[in-house]
């Protein structure tokens, strides 16, 4: 396929790269990053010119909307917008809507897996809207993951990456506060982690990326807590997780307390950079308020 990419960044660049080694030509756009081995063109418009799909993947949804009112005027008929960013449900609705009158089909197709995931081609998308464009785009979610999901219509896609952060987000927290009390028991943590991560109390926060260095699978715990998840992009899903239970009126007291405690984890203690496992440094230094 002829592929336009915008957006660049530690994300959008790999896929793009992982497109182009399956074969498809693609061509990218980003304000900033220049990264090799792309064909780059001069604006995010140029950059869907024949395209059959074009990809983007941008910070947040006001870009979104704004990217879109750009790239649609230039899109031909019947082409794809795929978009992999995470923001907000209306964000990709309204995205949606405005491709539909522009003759366009609109996916919204958030990620799961990191950057990690993005180089390796292991990613997992969360997909919203028609089943016939997500039919066509499949082959290109092969190559970027290792698993798709057709999770509805508009913004289902957004709906579903919302709610499995929220779990994670809720799920690190209570992880991290566990292997800080049983320090305080005198428990040994790697007890601690063949205890529970073969018992009910197991999640992906514990037997995939243990916060706790040296026990479990490598993970960012043994380096020093640098982000393969970034605590201020947890922030920012958890925050999109409430903005959306507000919407809904749904209740979420765990989803809302696990976004104050990482407000105060980012904004209060300067910790956005880091893992958003390292929250387990955090209880270790903390006693009973």
């Amino acid at each position: 396929m002829k592929i336009g990419f915008i957006g660049l960044g530690n994300m959008g660049a790999p896929m793009a790269l992982n497109l182009i080694a399956a074969g498809h030509d693609v061509t990218g756009f980003d304000t900033a990053a220049k990264p090799e081995g792309i064909p780059l063109a001069a604006s995010a418009a140029e950059a869907t010119l024949g395209a059959e799909v074009v990809i983007t993947m941008l910070p947040n949804g006001d870009i979104l909307r704004a990217v879109a009112a750009q790239i649609h005027p230039a899109m031909g008929q019947n082409t794809i917008h795929l978009d992999c960013s995470t923001v907000d449900v209306a964000s990709a609705q309204a995205v949606a809507e405005a491709a539909q009158t522009s003759g366009l089909a609109a996916l919204d197709a958030p990620v799961s897996g990191g950057t990690g995931g993005a180089t390796a081609g292991t990613l997992t998308f969360m997909v919203g809207g028609p089943a016939e464009a997500y039919t066509t785009a499949k082959p290109l979610f092969d190559i970027m993951g290792q698993k798709s999901v057709h999770c509805g219509g508009a913004g289902m896609g957004q709906a579903a990456k919302i709610c499995n952060n929220m779990i994670l987000g809720v799920t690190m927290i209570a992880t991290c506060e566990s292997f800080a009390l049983a320090d305080k028991l005198g428990l040994d943590r790697q007890a601690m982690f063949d205890v529970v991560s073969t018992s009910s109390g197991q999640s992906w926060s514990m037997n995939t990326y243990c916060p706790a260095p040296g026990v479990g699978p490598q993970s960012p715990a043994d380096n020093g807590y640098q982000p393969g998840f970034a605590a201020a992009l947890m922030l920012k899903d958890l925050r999109l997780s409430q903005q959306a239970a507000e919407q809904a009126d749904a209740d979420t007291p765990m989803g809302e307390a696990a976004m104050k405690l990482y407000e105060a984890f980012v904004e209060a203690e300067g910790a956005g950079d880091k893992d958003f496992s390292a929250m387990l440094p955090r209880f270790e230094s903390r006693k009973r308020s």
